[in-house]
């Protein structure tokens, strides 16, 4: 009689209400509930960045409508589906079963959590059409405008929700997260003021503690933001507050933030260094110790205390963090610590790791990988300055300071390699206590082991049982459980054997050809130790060894001093120019100046010091402008400095600005101005990045003027020395593709419907060019039926063709040039040369006309 649900009776209604509630919609529940959890572990929140107020991440690339991804909420959602189609008792158009709005609302969640949210709005929506008297109408119109805000309706869920709070007062929970949904539609509407207040209100209303620290938190950055630093360190310090009550990532990151905060100038630096050691020996921090050892490496890092800032730092990458950009920043740091210090190969290194960690699409990475590419430059440049420096240094000793000098570094070498032998010695004797101490704790505890020794059994050797960390300690002793050790067995193996194969009767002689010249047998080993060691003395321990490599004739020196002194210029500008390290820079550029190097380097020395000194110490920017002056006052430099301006704009400009200039001259053909410019831009902006940009179209003008032979070199030039940068790729890309195929194109007398006239004209010759092209205008005007039009093209520096074209046949193009030879209306005296467009192409490429008549003749 219950089971009906098309009778209207107590006993119907009550008995499909508790079926619908404590079964069917009882276990749904407990599939969402299960879900949401999951969904919010497996949330991981970058604390980098604001936090989204809700604790779930939308997968842009879900299909509409496609199947439920999380098991829990398809669970859920089959829960309520059936309630609805086994339960629902709809009579005369009204909803008899009072739980099956639950069964839609439960429903809607769960095609929400899985992130379907038209269904999930159809859900909704059934819910405020169907239901209009729910206890739940309230909490189903929340669910709507949270659904609404995921399909970018932020405007109207605003309008929806303001009105919805403001006229009606619902559960405070249902109130908290009703503001927290407006703040968040505020958020995206970069609303922040109005997002703070809302979201005030959903932490004052809300009873869940996770909640009210992630609104505080949210709170605290939105307020960074908005620059008010006073107010986000109040709303941080609340989060700590909490303490127990929350999730620990709440408190560690409110730490890191106040940290980040700290006035290194007018703080309490025992208090902040006593307030983070009670924070790292907390037990229930020690999930969080890469942050608190990262922020702990700010902190000494700020102080410049080198020394503690890299073992925080070290200590944080050994913490194994799950987090890529703290990782990223902790490489960074070290790097930037080691860059400070002029170490630029480990530099170098850092760097290389933090580009493996960062978002390769970022703005950061982009800034560093720029930086990591003129690291580069600047290591090599380094190199050749700290080697350059010290042979100079060596030759300019008298004969008996040299022999001093070099018989000091022999001796320093030798105890150098004495102290490696004990050190070596000492391990070998450290490994052998370990591996005897290791074979008698497993004796101990397999006591079988001396039976098996007894009856000469032999047994495998199994890794030790992972039981209580009293055994891990004992059994990481034996030998091959420790990568320490094994690392150098393997050394040691290799070093004496060579690289052997794993095959029978490895120690033969026959399989030398794995291990070449590796002894075979142990009386072999130390005679060949020996020989080696001997041969090390004889050449490392040798006086003449190192003095028959200095270079003897004042030329090469000549050339290593020039080599160094360009060096030391080209770091000077590259710390100023892309670096950004003043200091650095004017270190190289005043140590350049006292080497006393070649007059073209030393105005451009002067002035880039005396921009650095504008900035670091007007005194000396005013001493060094005098200099100028004084010494160079017909530079440019001179005129700059004083003038404020120069009748050249190469030195007002910036690089990028002069760049544009020139190529704009390239592109109206005016070639000849080009060259006559550029070489002294190279050298103006020797070090800058834009100086392949430079040497790149100085290769293109050199092509378009001399023709493919010139250009092949000049563009072989660009590769050869700018291999790294786009501008060498891009030259060596055309070396190997492109001009192959150039330098096959050959003269052809095939027939073709295009067709030229060319007259040459030198390029001074203003006058007689005036006159051809007048005689054409005229004929062109008077006889064109073929619509023949003419340019005038570039050929080389000193001449350039006046080309007729439009041309259909070669016997059009004769009577053409004759008839503009013989009337005496245009009267033209040159000699005209017909030529077809595919051989015009050629001689313009190859700058080979005179090869052309000559082959045209025959």
């Amino acid at each position: 009689m219950a089971c009906s649900t098309k009778k209207d009776s107590f006993l119907s209604r009550n008995s499909h209400a508790l079926s619908t509630k404590y079964n069917i919609l009882y276990n749904g529940q407990i599939g969402f509930d299960k879900g949401v959890a999951s969904v919010k572990a497996n949330t991981k929140d970058n604390f980098w960045k604001r936090l989204p107020i809700e604790i779930m991440q939308v997968n842009d690339e879900l299909i509409p409508g496609e199947k439920p991804k999380n098991a829990d909420f398809e669970l859920a959602e089959t829960k309520a589906t059936k309630a609805i189609q086994k339960h629902s008792m709809n009579i005369d158009g009204r909803e008899k079963n009072t739980q099956i709005d639950e069964a839609y609302l439960l429903l809607g969640k769960s095609r929400y959590y899985d992130q379907r949210f038209i269904p999930a709005l159809d859900a909704f929506n059934y819910i405020l059409y169907k239901y209009p008297n729910s206890n739940n109408i309230y909490e189903a119109r929340i669910w709507k405008e949270k659904t609404n805000l995921h399909l970018g309706n932020d405007a109207n869920v605003i309008n929806n929700l303001e009105h919805l709070l403001e006229d009606y007062k619902p559960k405070k929970q249902i109130f908290a997260d009703g503001n927290a949904i407006l703040a968040e539609a505020f958020l995206n509407l970069e609303e922040k003021d109005s997002a703070v207040t809302k979201l005030k209100l959903a932490e004052k209303n809300t009873s869940v503690n996770n909640e009210k620290a992630r609104y505080r938190f949210i709170l605290g950055q939105l307020y960074e933001e908005l620059g008010k630093i006073d107010s986000a360190i109040d709303f941080y310090q609340t989060v700590i507050d909490l303490n127990r009550k929350v999730d620990r990532k709440y408190i560690i990151q409110s730490y890191a933030k106040r940290a980040s905060y700290f006035d290194y100038q007018n703080g309490d630096m025992d208090l902040f260094v006593k307030r983070y050691k009670k924070i790292m020996k907390d037990r229930e921090n020690h999930a969080f110790l890469d942050v608190i050892y990262y922020h702990m490496g700010i902190f000494y890092d700020k102080n410049n205390n080198e020394e503690l800032a890299t073992e925080f730092y070290n200590a944080s990458l050994m913490a194994k963090s799950a987090d890529p950009y703290l990782v990223a920043s902790t490489y960074r740091n070290l790097g930037n610590m080691h860059f400070k210090r002029a170490d630029y190969q480990n530099a170098a290194k850092y760097y290389d790791s933090t580009l493996v960690k960062l978002d390769n699409k970022s703005r950061e990475f982009y800034r560093i990988d720029k930086t990591r590419k003129n690291l580069d430059e600047v290591i090599k440049l380094e190199d050749i300055a700290t080697r350059n420096d010290s042979i100079i240094k060596i030759v300019s000793l008298p004969e008996a300071d040299r022999k001093l000098y070099f018989e000091n570094y022999i001796a320093q070498l030798k105890e150098a390699d004495k102290a490696k032998k004990i050190s070596e010695e000492k391990l070998k004797a450290k490994l052998a206590a370990i591996e005897q101490n290791s074979k008698s704790n497993l004796d101990n505890q397999n006591p079988s082991n001396q039976q098996t020794e007894k009856t000469g059994q032999k047994t495998a050797i199994m890794p030790p049982a992972n039981t209580d960390a009293a055994t891990k300690e004992k059994t990481s002793l034996f030998y091959f459980y420790n990568p320490t050790t094994v690392a150098y067995g393997k050394l040691e193996f290799r070093k004496t054997w060579g690289d052997r194969s794993l095959s029978g009767n490895w120690r033969l002689s026959s399989n030398k050809t794995e291990g070449m010249n590796a002894p075979t047998s142990d009386t072999e080993i130390a005679p060949s130790e020996n020989k080696i060691v001997e041969e090390k003395e004889n050449k490392e321990y040798n006086l003449d060894y190192y003095v028959n490599q200095l270079p003897e004739s004042q030329a090469i020196v000549d050339s290593i001093v020039k080599e160094r002194n360009f060096a030391y210029f080209q770091l000077g500008i590259i710390y100023k120019e892309k670096f950004k390290e003043n200091q650095l820079a004017s270190d190289k550029l005043e140590k350049l100046l006292q080497f006393n190097p070649e007059e073209k380097l030393v105005p451009p020395t002067m002035y880039n010091l005396y921009k650095i000194y504008q900035i670091t110490d007007a005194n000396k920017a005013e001493e060094m402008k005098i200099r100028i002056s004084s010494q160079y006052p017909n530079s440019r430099y001179a005129q700059i400095i004083n003038n404020g301006t120069s009748s050249d704009d190469s030195l007002n400009d910036t690089p990028e600005k002069v760049y544009n200039k020139y190529y704009r001259l390239y592109e109206e053909e005016r070639f000849t101005s080009i060259l006559e410019k550029i070489d002294s831009l190279i050298e103006q902006f020797s070090g800058d990045e834009i100086v392949s940009k430079f040497e790149l179209l100085k290769a293109n003008t050199i092509g378009k003027l001399y023709g493919l032979v010139e250009y092949k070199k000049a563009m072989q030039y660009v590769a050869d020395n700018y291999p790294t940068k786009e501008e060498g790729k891009y030259a060596q890309e055309i070396i190997t593709t492109q001009i192959p195929v150039l330098e096959k194109m050959v003269f052809s007398m095939n027939e073709t419907k295009n067709w030229k006239i060319i007259y040459r004209i030198n390029t001074q010759d203003n006058e007689s060019a005036n006159a051809i092209e007048e005689s054409i205008r005229k004929f062109i005007a008077d006889e064109n039926i073929e619509r023949l039009y003419y340019s005038c093209d570039i050929y080389t520096g000193k001449e350039s063709f006046i080309t007729i074209h439009g041309i259909k046949s070669e016997a059009y193009a004769k009577s053409v040039a004759t008839l503009l030879k013989d009337n005496k209306k245009y009267a033209i005296g040159l000699p005209a040369i017909v030529i077809s467009s595919e051989n015009y192409k050629i001689i313009q490429i190859k700058k080979n006309l005179e090869s052309y008549l000559t082959y045209s003749k025959q």
